[in-house]
């Protein structure tokens, strides 16, 4: 059972949505009613953010390449900070699902991990940091994390808070 449903609801009121609405028509700089991804790489918080593609990928639900406004929105429902945590692990799983096959690999792990650490570790470090965490975490021992060992393994680590934002005190109302 690798594979997740999408949800259906937001998390967010008629007005938080007015507020996303304008938001995202001032990210779409070329008026396409889309978000490309060049058009977030412009984004100073999300600049530097090593894992920005990864987040454009996830949010890309149909991966027609860019973002509908339905995409952004239930994207950010997923991180908002009054979403439930089985959200957050379903949207982190998802990151970490480098291929999008419904399952945590060795590979997808190891692309993730060096993503995140670019230079700081050797590729020998790296996968033996994959290594000893698909040991951890891999309980049936078939070399893939399914969402429900994924989840097992993250939950004493407050994964959810690192997928959590106050998405709407980051955006302007005016």
């Amino acid at each position: 059972m690798g594979h997740m449903q999408s949800k259906e609801e937001f998390a967010f009121t008629k007005a938080e949505l007015k507020v996303l609405l304008k938001n995202f028509n001032e990210l779409d700089m070329d008026g396409s009613g889309f978000l490309e991804p060049n058009e977030l790489f412009d984004v100073p918080e999300l600049k530097d953010n090593p894992i920005v593609q990864r987040i454009v990928n996830v949010f890309d639900e149909n991966n027609d390449g860019c973002i509908s406004f339905y995409e952004f929105v239930n994207g950010l429902s997923s991180l908002a900070s009054g979403s439930k945590p089985i959200e957050k692990y379903k949207f982190a799983f998802k990151i970490y699902d480098y291929n999008g096959d419904g399952y945590i690999s060795n590979g997808d792990l190891y692309h993730m991990i060096k993503l995140m650490v670019k230079d700081s570790l050797g590729d020998i470090h790296i996968q033996q940091l994959v290594d000893r965490t698909m040991q951890a975490a891999d309980l049936d021992k078939d070399g893939l994390l399914t969402f429900e060992e994924f989840v097992s393994y993250v939950k004493s680590t407050n994964i959810e808070k690192l997928f959590s934002m106050d998405i709407l005190d980051n955006l302007q109302e005016s």
